[in-house]
């Protein structure tokens, strides 16, 4: 599978100790305070038809339930501690593909097409770290499996394509757009489900919880996901648009919009790292850096001044525990920053 590309942080490249706020301040919407009355069922807004929505941390879920047709989930968001990590039918909306929520907890959100999220409290206005996302069961499966309606990803069955059977570049992708005071800003993140462009070796659908990187939208006040893919019929997509989501983060703290431009990733490897992290300087023309790494409750790990050889820089991260770290380097002018994991 490809590995999702770098994932930078740039709320940690304000020039104060933002480190601080971030830990303090940041909330996330983790869906557990959203109680289930049992194991393997959801909540799609049957009860509160119509028009409702539902609440984690600072953000606001819109959900509608319409009523017509015998009532089904219309649009915006559901939440689910589905475990059917294997039925990919209609019958299977609200399962996550890895049969659980992130990092083993029991409840995540289920998102369709054109659903948005409303910040709230600390966070409106402000940066949104990320969230983590995968395939629904649903979604997966189709596109793996195909069905009477949608084409099994790289089939060239019908399609016209002149290439070998199993080698039509299919992709289903998701694009997060952001808002401030009612517009759309000029940035929206993308995140492939399923990616059958490349070489067939590199072909993958996701079937396992990866991080989103929303920080480089900067201040928003709203977010909407859409979803496109190449298996699209004479009535529009024909690939399940359902997604789901963990642990939707928000810093609760803004970013000054001037410094935006200085904002960079850091081109290292491996990540996640075992032993040494390699951070690759020959794209920064900066001869003085400070290196910064942070952990998840904020606190500094690593603090370092090193001067910029236009080489490879390596650091033991052999003694640090496993987790996720903000890796950050700082010129006098700019800022690099990356989030990482280490096994």
């Amino acid at each position: 599978m490809k590995n999702n590309f770098t994932k930078f942080l740039s709320v940690l490249a304000m020039t104060f100790a933002l480190h601080t706020t971030v830990a303090n301040g940041q909330s996330v919407a983790d869906f557990e305070n959203n109680a289930l009355p049992q194991t393997d069922t959801f909540w799609n807004g049957v009860s509160n038809p119509l028009g409702t929505t539902f609440t984690s941390a600072d953000a606001i879920f819109p959900n509608n339930y319409d009523t017509s047709w015998g009532g089904y989930w219309s649009n915006g968001w559901a939440y689910s501690n589905m475990t059917d990590s294997t039925t990919g039918t209609s019958g299977n909306l609200y399962g996550a593909r890895p049969g659980i929520g992130y990092n083993g907890s029991a409840t995540y959100a289920v998102g369709q097409q054109n659903a948005w999220v409303n910040l709230s409290a600390n966070a409106f206005g402000k940066v949104v770290n990320g969230f983590y996302v995968t395939n629904s069961t649903y979604a997966a499966r189709v596109i793996e499996n195909g069905n009477s309606f949608s084409r099994k990803f790289g089939d060239t069955t019908g399609t016209g394509h002149t290439g070998a059977q199993g080698s039509y570049p299919d992709y289903f992708l998701l694009t997060v757009y952001g808002y401030a005071n009612g517009s759309k800003i000029a940035d929206s993140v993308n995140f492939y489900f399923a990616d059958f462009r490349g070489p067939d070796s590199l072909d993958y659908i996701v079937e396992d919880w990866q991080w989103v990187d929303l920080s480089t939208l900067g201040n928003v006040d709203s977010l909407q996901f859409t979803m496109s893919s190449t298996d699209v019929g004479s009535f529009g997509i024909n690939t399940p648009l359902f997604f789901c989501i963990d642990d939707f983060t928000t810093a609760n703290a803004a970013v000054a919009t001037a410094n935006i431009d200085s904002i960079k990733a850091i081109n290292l490897y491996p990540n996640p790292v075992v032993n040494e992290l390699n951070f690759s300087l020959d794209d920064i023309n900066e001869r003085e850096l400070n290196l910064t790494i942070y952990d998840m409750s904020g606190k500094i790990i690593v603090s370092k001044n090193i001067i910029n050889t236009q080489q490879d820089y390596k650091l033991d991260f052999s003694n640090q525990a496993a987790g996720t770290y903000f890796v950050q380097l700082k010129s006098s002018n700019a800022v690099w920053s990356t989030k990482i994991s280490k096994k």
